[in-house]
């Protein structure tokens, strides 16, 4: 979710991003190219280098549903993302810690990010107060409460590179007063979470990042509030949430520009939650680094396939006797391997491996969509990709 301090609103000018006020970061971000507003970036880190714009597949409880990390290996994922609240649940963040952190638990060699759990916290109707959230267990119903400060804590625990802030986040449409409410309380959240952030070295990670999150609905003026606000904390990076949350995106992308214009260039911007293959490349054309979200995964699971076409349902009985691959243009190994009619089939008697390959086909797609983005905003030819993916996915 998201945050500052005090409950005061900030005033330091940031709308021009000027960021020779900012002091050093966890992370330091070299941008390569623009188009426009977007851009791409190497984001350097203790563990390596992220290239933007990047995708990071979503692992809830420590997994990418039906594939393994080799997969993500082979599929050239930068980065993966954890959800605390899972985790702190079921194993324990203790468990985690004690087995090495969430890299060692996976075996994985890339980066990771962990959400703070306000998302899943809020959407379970918590008391709310501004010591922070209580919630009951999806698993077991017990009572469980988590602070600015507890989040911080249980996250070291997880051991991530990167770590969100504990925020607010608003259904939309939510009432002015309710948007305003999780504005202030996220901003005096965010800064309990600096003040509880400090240097440790658990699991092996010493330089873990902090990022705050800027929230605001679709008022563009809380938007550009709460960025300033959160950008006077000083985080390592931004988060943008309280999107794609119930509003259309023709109300998401300017409150999501408004925040943007007011965010330093030199620390990685992350839209949360957003993955359709319009939204994403509409936000990078503003100026987005980093994405995640479920839809590929969950689409997959329920035989829906990403394609250069737009959207597919493998259910469907026409493609009962096709023998071409799910997407002509798609390298992933699904499409050179195998059929439409055969993914159908193992759909149709619910084998393990159709979610398999159908999520193995829509990570690949995604990810190679955004790499797409950044090979085309190196060339100053963003504007093709934007229309080319509007015209079948719009």
């Amino acid at each position: 979710m998201s945050g500052r301090a005090g409950g005061d609103a900030g005033g330091m000018g940031h709308g021009d991003n000027d960021a020779t006020a900012f002091g050093a970061a966890v992370l330091h971000v070299d941008v390569e190219a623009n188009d426009g507003a977007a851009r791409a970036t190497t984001i350097h880190s203790h563990r390596g280098v992220i290239r933007t714009p990047a995708f990071m597949p979503v692992g809830t409880r420590g997994t990418v549903r039906a594939i393994g990390t080799d997969d993500l290996e082979r599929l050239g994922a930068q980065v993966v993302l954890g959800n605390t609240y899972h985790l702190m649940l079921r194993p324990g963040a203790d468990v985690v810690g004690a087995l090495g952190g969430l890299n060692r638990f996976m075996a994985w060699e890339g980066h990771t990010i962990t959400d703070s759990g306000g998302f899943q916290v809020f959407s379970l109707e918590p008391k709310v107060t501004n010591e922070g959230a209580t919630f009951r267990s999806t698993y077991d119903g017990s009572s469980h409460t988590l602070t600015p400060e507890s989040a911080v804590a249980v996250q070291q625990l997880l051991g991530a590179d990167i770590q969100m802030v504990l925020d607010v986040c608003p259904p939309l449409p939510s009432s002015a007063e309710v948007v305003r409410a999780a504005v202030d309380r996220t901003a005096q959240w965010a800064g309990r979470a600096v003040e509880a952030h400090r240097p440790v070295r658990v699991a092996g990670v010493s330089e873990q990042a902090l990022f705050g999150i800027v929230q605001g609905g679709v008022d563009l003026a809380l938007r550009v509030e709460s960025a300033e606000r959160t950008v006077d904390r000083r985080f390592d990076g931004y988060g943008i949430g309280g999107l794609s949350v119930g509003e259309t995106r023709d109300e998401m992308l300017p409150a999501l520009a408004a925040a943007l214009a007011h965010l330093p260039v030199d620390r990685p911007r992350y839209l949360m939650g957003v993955g359709d293959p319009v939204s994403v490349v509409e936000a990078i054309a503003l100026g987005v680094d980093l994405f995640d979200c479920v839809l590929p995964t969950r689409l997959a699971r329920h035989g829906t396939l990403l394609t250069g076409s737009g959207r597919m349902n493998l259910r469907n009985a026409r493609f009962a006797f096709d023998d071409g691959p799910i997407d002509p243009g798609c390298t992933c190994m699904v499409c050179e391997r195998h059929s439409r009619g055969y993914i159908r089939h193992l759909l149709q008697v619910r084998e393990q491996s159709a979610a398999r390959y159908c999520t193995l086909h829509n990570l690949h797609w995604l990810l190679r969509l955004v790499d797409r983005t950044r090979a085309a905003i190196v060339l100053g030819s963003l504007d093709e990709v934007r229309r080319e993916v509007a015209e079948h996915w719009s």
